[in-house]
């Protein structure tokens, strides 16, 4: 597989100082942080922009590393965007939008959540215990976007609060998934 850059991809209100994406990116050589105008406040055709601009100035082709919004927006940029740049997509703990219980209403601009299959390689990782999204529909999710699946046992939101530090073995994923990537 050819050098790619990895685009970190957080949701809202961006990911802290102990969140594996933040620590990913500080010890991933060129990997990008896609930064939105406001991490509070979510404009989906803005942010559906700003990854689309990251994604074409990228130095190679990109890894979406997708957390918990971000993920409702790699699915709605695949609409869209310069998806044949993407050699594949890590989307973790994707917040259900559309379900009011389990998003705050910032997130709700963000319904419903794009059904279509993605055109790129991908992994849905969930965990049993997320209160932003239950097991089985993001199970249904990577059913549609044509992702492979990925059950973490009782991880939370698979974020700063769950204590996952650097999260290696989420790392193992991620290159499992490019190792399987024809790009």
């Amino acid at each position: 597989m050819r050098q790619t850059t990895m685009l970190i991809l957080p949701g809202l209100g961006d990911s802290g100082l102990s969140h594996w994406q933040t620590l990913w990116q500080i010890s991933t050589p060129g990997a990008r942080r896609v930064e939105q105008e406001d991490w509070d406040r979510p404009d989906l055709p803005r942010w559906v922009d700003t990854l689309q601009e990251a994604v074409v100035t990228a130095p190679s082709p990109v890894v979406l590393v997708a957390h918990s919004l971000g993920c409702v927006l790699a699915a709605h940029w695949a609409r869209r965007g310069a998806t044949g740049r993407v050699a594949a997509a890590m989307l973790v703990a994707p917040a259900d939008v559309g379900e009011e219980a389990r998003t705050p209403p910032a997130t709700w601009c963000m319904a419903p959540i794009p059904a279509d299959p993605l055109p790129f390689p991908s992994l849905v990782v969930a965990s049993r215990d997320d209160s932003h999204m239950a097991l089985d529909r993001a199970r249904e999710l990577a059913g549609c976007w044509g992702a492979r699946f990925e059950d973490i046992g009782r991880a939370g939101h698979i974020n700063g609060k769950s204590g996952l530090g650097a999260w290696p073995e989420g790392r193992h994923l991620l290159n499992q998934l490019l190792a399987t990537s024809t790009f």
